[in-house]
């Protein structure tokens, strides 16, 4: 799947999940999207005589689907047309950098040429540095993006976050929810964007400093030399013996030596001649050090940009996909784990959680329930033997009994060993069929249930994760579908 097809996809089912009530897309819109992406699908996958494939079906829905919305929203329409900013950054800074490094005529005055040019050595250093940073972060990685912030990450990805006009509240519900998927998942291909229009720019920086170098020459005479209040001409030599090393060893230049160097200091008048020799120097070393570098890392970026975006990592695995894909037959059965803890599953409460997995993961979904871990143990031991990485696992879930009282030492941290350890995230689910049981009719009991969910969802959200209240006895009071389905926190 690419990154279009994957926009797409992304957009259809913030929008899809959002419409929970079918206010801007009807069952009606829904079966006929599906029907016919099923049909585009197969006829795809007969023509190359291979199976059906989900992404397929994916964008040609979704597709469908977002045609239908903007046909009826006009302002929907006019937001499908928005583009990112980046393209017009990877034209603009290049150039910004080039002119900028063109009219940097402090490298040396329009008459003579610095040995010790502040402009010339702040561009290598400055660039020295960033390839350090760059090595750090490649060994040490940083917590998210590593200099580019979440936020500038955010624009960039979806453009402003103000929603258009006139939306339906679902409709605005979906985009909103889109923006923060769309960012997440394209903040490293942004990131590798964003780091190739940067490197293109301090290229283009340096490629203009020479350009300035060189054009001015053409017509004034350069003096060269220099002067140091702090610095004699040995440490001079010594350092200008350092940085022109790279350029002196891949380029047949004329070298120095001290006596060049002592030579050149300025005392009364710079001196008239050789002025051309530490120009070439010069834009030698800004070759080697800065054009040539951001070139090979604004390629490996582009590179490395372009296999993201033919490749689009979307996880087809999450349970909104794994419906889908059960109704194009694109893939096996959709899995749902259940770890109970301190929970006996009997047999009814078994075929609850049957039907749970069927509204949640489609008709051919299967359940794989988890021995119940005992209250009060240590997670780890408790989950040795549980992949919990494991791939044909659509939903891990954890079964809490809605009559028990959480406790953080116990059931927040059995919540936070899953979420830590599981990549695609964990649901929650409370199962109100034992409070329902023994509390039905009493006086005041609607009240403490309400009481005893919200302590639920505010312990389960001081976990980050979210919580779905489920009656296992009778799994029709809370029915689960594609709009609503599973809360999953905590994926990667």
């Amino acid at each position: 799947m690419n990154e279009r097809t994957a926009r797409d996809v992304v957009l259809m089912r913030a929008i899809e999940t959002a419409d929970a009530k079918h206010e801007i897309l009807s069952e009606d819109d829904r079966v006929y999207a599906s029907r016919s992406a099923r049909e585009l699908a197969h006829w795809q996958a007969a023509e190359g005589k291979s199976e059906p494939r989900l992404d397929h079906f994916l964008g040609q829905r979704a597709e469908l689907i977002l045609k239908r919305l903007a046909e009826r929203t006009p302002a929907f329409a006019a937001f499908r047309q928005r583009r990112s900013v980046l393209p017009v950054l990877a034209v603009l800074l290049p150039i910004v950098g080039f002119v900028a490094g063109a009219g940097l005529d402090r490298i040396g005055n329009p008459h003579r040429v610095d040995l010790l040019s502040a402009p010339l050595l702040l561009i290598l250093a400055w660039n020295l540095f960033v390839y350090l940073a760059l090595i750090v972060w490649a060994i040490v990685p940083a917590r998210r993006t590593g200099w580019a912030g979440p936020q500038l990450l955010r624009r960039l990805s979806v453009g402003k976050a103000a929603l258009p006009r006139k939306l339906p509240a679902p409709l605005a519900a979906g985009i909103t929810q889109y923006f923060a998927d769309w960012s997440q998942l394209t903040a490293k291909l942004t990131h590798l964007r964003l780091g190739r229009s940067i490197h293109l720019a301090a290229a283009a920086f340096a490629l203009g400093a020479i350009a300035s170098l060189y054009a001015r020459g053409v017509l004034t005479q350069y003096a060269a030399g220099w002067e140091s209040t702090f610095l004699d001409a040995t440490q001079v030599h010594t350092l200008l013996t350092f940085l022109f090393a790279p350029a002196l060893a891949v380029f047949p230049l004329q070298g120095f030596s001290l006596a060049d160097i002592e030579a050149l200091r300025f005392v009364q008048e710079p001196s008239p001649a050789g002025g051309a020799r530490w120009v070439h120097l010069y834009a030698a070393t800004l070759f080697l050090l800065v054009v040539l570098p951001r070139l090979v890392l604004a390629c490996v970026s582009a590179l490395r940009a372009r296999r993201i975006a033919h490749r689009f990592p979307l996880d087809l695995g999450q349970p909104y996909y794994r419906l889908l894909a059960d109704r194009v037959g694109a893939s096996g059965p959709a899995v749902l784990r259940v770890i109970p803890y301190s929970f006996t599953v009997d047999e009814a409460r078994h075929k609850g959680l049957a039907a749970v997995a069927a509204m949640v993961l489609g008709e051919q979904a299967q359940l794989m329930l988890r021995p119940s871990c005992p209250y009060g143990e240590e997670p780890k031991e408790l989950l040795r033997d549980v992949r919990l990485d494991d791939a044909d696992v659509a939903i891990t879930a954890v079964l809490f009994n809605l009559a028990a009282t959480p406790e953080r030492e116990n059931h927040g941290a059995f919540l936070d060993y899953l979420a830590r350890n599981t990549p695609r995230g964990i649901a929650v689910l409370l199962d109100e069929s034992g409070l329902v049981e023994r509390g039905a009719g009493q006086a005041g009991f609607d009240s403490r249930v309400v009481e005893r969910i919200a302590l639920w969802h505010q312990f389960c959200q001081y976990h980050n994760t979210r919580a779905t209240v489920v009656d296992l006895l009778r799994p029709e009071r809370h029915p689960l579908d594609l709009g609503s389905g599973l809360a999953v926190s905590g994926a990667a």
